[in-house]
């Protein structure tokens, strides 16, 4: 396996950060309460529903570059 170098994390910071909003909207997290903060597992649920929600969006924006809306 490569190590990544630091221009090749940057770019994959700044590709997650472009897709932060479909991802969020495809993850479907409602939002917490003013004045309640999640639980530790709460918090552990919510990432992992980011990150397939991330991988998902990723294969969108992919599929949609080779085949077209």
């Amino acid at each position: 396996m490569t190590e990544q170098t630091p221009e090749m994390k940057q770019g994959r910071m700044k590709e997650f950060m472009q897709l932060l909003p479909l991802t969020l909207e495809v993850a479907g997290l409602a939002k917490c309460h003013p004045e309640r903060s999640f639980t530790p597992d709460q918090m552990d649920a919510r990432l992992t529903s980011i990150r397939i929600a991330f991988k998902m969006s990723r294969m969108l924006l992919k599929d949609i570059a080779d085949n077209g809306v």
